[in-house]
């Protein structure tokens, strides 16, 4: 039902645009905002472009699909298939843009909030597609009641995917809104101190840090079981989606962007767009894009082995106490045991 009101929503709304109307359409570039409370002249096109307009109503006849087969065709490809939608919208919705553009915009840096609202409702339709496809995979037994052990090489990755924003991120990033020229030139600190605020130069140096040690709930005891000073919740376990999806998420996005960033960066050093003295001059700056791939792979993994060692168990997996062999005397057994 939730999946089919998103879907409902999203071409409901492009057809609105298809029909010239322009509520909560953005034409702004993200990366050069212009006038970004009016949507950035939104009222002034004439022709959307074909991903925001039949483009997206196209998905969305699939997606719509999708959810008309969940209900009477449960099974493996259903549940394939609700992954995959999940995954797309979850891709395109870029989640990672969300943990640095929406705590800069609560600390007064001018942003485009339509972009930001579309960009949340796509995640939360990647997450209801992600719990449509649990529900329609094949049944499984209940998950573990007691806290599972997470094995040794999810505990390594996870402690790698704590230090990388911490070390890759919030400590140039702090150097630079303290002033200090860490990794790059004079020049370019100086563009940085006049674009950011030292609020928003704040924000976005401690939010990706604070965030990436709620990894650490997914191995240990309170990623599975909710602490008992939690009020109403205290003791009782953790929904396994609630860890898998959102880390998943993240991960996902934080691999795309690394993936995508370093294949620019390499496509320019071809082309020698960029020359290797800026590299080298700013080499901080670089660097960011493998933290932020290293970043997701480890999370990545983290999750991996978080989702294996809490997995429902399958019924068949599940051993019954074994019953007496049989129920002749103690004395009468031995003799048939030998014979």
């Amino acid at each position: 039902m939730a999946c089919g009101a998103f879907v409902l929503g999203e071409v409901a709304l492009r057809l609105y645009w298809l029909a010239g109307g322009r509520w909560g359409y953005t034409a702004c570039d993200r990366t050069a905002l212009v006038d970004p409370a009016g949507g950035c002249g939104a009222d002034r096109v004439v022709t959307l472009p074909f991903w925001a307009g039949w483009g997206a109503v196209g998905v969305g006849v699939a997606l719509a699909i999708i959810v008309g087969c969940a209900v009477p065709f449960r099974g493996r490809v259903v549940a394939a298939a609700s992954w995959a939608a999940s995954a797309l919208l979850l891709v395109v919705a870029f989640p990672l843009h969300l943990l640095f553009e929406v705590p800069a915009a609560l600390t007064g840096r001018p942003s485009d909030w339509r972009d930001l609202g579309a960009r949340v409702a796509l995640v939360a339709g990647g997450v209801l597609f992600a719990g449509l496809a649990n529900a329609s995979g094949p049944r499984r037994g209940p998950a573990p009641a007691s806290y599972q052990p997470v094995p040794r090489w999810a505990r390594h990755w996870a402690y790698a995917a704590v230090a990388l924003p911490v070390v890759g991120w919030a400590v140039p990033h702090g150097l630079w809104v303290l002033g200090v020229p860490f990794g790059i030139s004079e020049q370019k600190l100086d563009e940085i101190q006049l674009d950011l605020s030292t609020e928003t130069g704040l924000a976005i140096t401690l939010v990706p840090p604070l965030a990436g040690l709620l990894v650490l709930g997914l191995v240990q005891r309170w990623g599975q079981q909710f602490p008992r000073w939690v009020p109403g919740l205290g003791g009782r376990r953790v929904p396994r989606l609630l860890a898998v999806i959102p880390a998943g998420v993240v991960a996902l996005a934080l691999v795309t962007y690394g993936v995508l960033s370093v294949a620019v960066f390499a496509d320019q050093l071809r082309t020698g767009d960029l020359p290797w003295s800026e590299v080298w001059e700013g080499w901080a700056t670089s660097a960011t894009l493998l933290v932020f791939l290293g970043w997701g792979v480890s999370l990545g993994v983290t999750a991996t082995g978080y989702a294996l060692a809490t997995r429902p168990r399958h019924p068949a997996d599940v051993r019954l106490p074994s019953e007496p062999a049989t129920s002749l005397p103690g004395s009468v057994r031995p003799r048939l045991e030998r014979s």
